[in-house]
């Protein structure tokens, strides 16, 4: 880094403000990134709760203490909360502390603009959950009961005030992301250090480069779906409605053009980290550099090709059927050279087991799980089997939160000591590893098995032969959800000031320019 861009501590600056006032005025990406993963961990924990909440009126068959409307009022809060409210969030938020660090910038481009992206998740979320309170006060019917992909038109029709509520919190959630995207692709591209070509910047940036130019693709897409839905809901339009010349297959083809690629939203960002985890704990450099990258755009380009393999029980055309069942099995070959590097960056390498390698090794372990159930998934000849069954909940979830949550957890372990200033507790990051990775492949292998034994979901009771393997999910989903209060004690003993002092550079096998500033960095 230039002397140009070595910048005062925050204690240094006589006019720097503290306290409230710096969270709400402040311009710093670190700031912006820490209120990013602060309010994306709050909605992990409040949508936990939700998700704690049905299984617990799950572990035993028939209706114990929620009827049905509520039942579904909270699988859809669940799935909205987590997928807009925390892992996407929480993934900008590492991009907004990560990126300029890494790319030996004092700033982001557009900070004044990512914090707008900030300001409107809570909005987005007061928006989401306000019908789901006011029906204990008699006003309305309660949330969307369309689960978090939307795609009951029936339903969407039926409900009121729930679903304009979503379609309107579904804008703020998008546009919060397409800021987010701009400010990555501006500040990517422009405020590298100049020695810096993009061909030598790491790999988190290059995974965030194409997120951004996917957010901005796809959320335009959703945009337009939710805004037909309430066209047809409010001005007499009839896009998504048979009675009136519309085909409510058209929606799900426009979410799905969104719903597919979200996947690799989510789950490049940790894709992309993984690789400098495993290369600072093998003492090895990365392996395959290039083909990585290549393997990013094609698995960015084919996934938004293959959206209807999500829709081969709706009729469509068998050749349909034939071309999104082999685009999607495509996917594979690009997902699996990033595997085969990852390999080779960890052979026979000078391997040691620190909790952010613990978790990037589970994270593998989880995306490769998903990959492997989800190849049943497009298959045209297999699908009615799975199709609106458990299996499909437990198959999503090795994605979402085996390769995406646990890459993110492995990136706030790795990063931690470099953002507080001190040593996290290592023997309680192994427990909580320990326990997640338990808990998580039983409750959602549990799932794909009793899908396969019949069971669908979006039910609120299901037959007595189903009861066994869901008492099991729920008994292991809530220890999953008790193992991230470890994970929570020690982020805040941390950050408290607990723990040893970290170096500038802690790990031994770490690389990078963001281990060149102090610890933490100053602003």
């Amino acid at each position: 880094m230039t002397s140009a861009t070595i910048v005062e501590p925050k204690d240094a600056h006589p006019g720097y403000p503290t306290g409230l006032r710096r969270w709400l005025v402040t311009t710093d990406h670190k700031d912006i990134g820490l209120l990013y993963m602060g309010f994306s961990a709050a909605m992990f924990f409040v949508a936990g709760m939700l998700a704690l909440v049905f299984r617990a009126e799950l572990a035993a068959p028939g209706v114990q203490f929620l009827q049905g409307s509520l039942y579904n009022q909270l699988v859809t809060l669940h799935g909205l909360a987590m997928v807009f409210a925390f892992i996407m969030p929480f993934a900008t938020g590492l991009n907004n502390y990560l990126i300029p660090l890494m790319i030996g910038s004092p700033r982001t481009a557009l900070p004044r603009l990512s914090k707008w992206g900030f300001w409107l998740l809570p909005l987005a979320v007061m928006v989401l959950l306000i019908p789901f309170f006011l029906q204990f006060f008699g006003v309305g019917d309660g949330a969307s009961q369309a689960s978090w992909t939307m795609d009951n038109t029936g339903l969407d029709m039926q409900s009121r005030l729930g679903v304009d509520f979503t379609i309107v919190a579904v804008y703020l959630f998008g546009i919060s992301s397409i800021f987010g995207a701009f400010n990555v692709i501006v500040t990517v591209l422009t405020l590298r250090t100049p020695t810096m070509s993009l061909w030598s910047m790491p790999l988190f940036c290059w995974g965030w480069l194409v997120v951004a130019f996917l957010l901005l693709l796809v959320v335009p897409v959703l945009a337009t779906a939710v805004g037909l839905l309430f066209a047809d809901r409010h001005f007499g339009t009839h896009f998504f409605i048979a009675s009136g010349g519309g085909d409510p297959i058209l929606f799900q083809h426009l979410f799905w053009f969104f719903g597919h690629p979200e996947v690799y939203i989510v789950v490049l960002p940790a894709w992309a980290i993984l690789p400098t985890i495993l290369s600072a704990f093998s003492r090895k450099p990365i392996y395959g550099y290039k083909a990585q990258v290549y393997s990013y755009w094609a698995i960015a380009f084919l996934g938004s090709i293959v959206w209807g393999h999500h829709m081969l029980a709706q009729g469509l055309p068998l050749m349909e059927n034939l071309y999104f069942m082999y685009a999607t099995f495509s996917i594979s070959v690009p997902t699996s050279v990033l595997i085969f590097c990852w390999i080779g960056t960890i052979w026979r390498g000078a391997m040691t087991f620190e909790t952010p390698m613990l978790f990037a090794l589970g994270a593998i372990v989880g995306m490769l799980i998903g990959g492997l159930s989800g190849v049943l998934i497009p298959d045209a000849g297999a699908y009615s089997q799975y199709h609106n069954t458990m299996y499909i909940t437990g198959h999503f979830h090795y994605p979402f939160f085996g390769a995406a949550v646990l890459g993110m957890m492995a990136t706030v372990y790795y990063y931690l000591p470099k953002m507080t200033g001190r040593m996290y507790n290592e023997s309680l990051g192994r427990l909580h590893f320990w326990i997640t990775a338990v808990s998580f492949n039983v409750t959602f292998l549990s799932m794909m098995m009793v899908g396969l034994a019949g069971m669908p979901r979006h039910v609120v009771d299901y037959a007595i032969k189903y009861a066994d393997w869901n008492r099991v999910i729920s008994v292991a989903a809530f220890v999953l959800g008790a193992a991230q209060l470890i994970f929570l004690y020690n982020v805040i003993q941390t950050i408290r000031g607990h723990g040893e002092k970290a170096a500038d550079k802690p790990w031994e096998g770490a690389v990078g320019l963001e281990w060149t500033p102090s610890s933490p960095p100053p602003s």
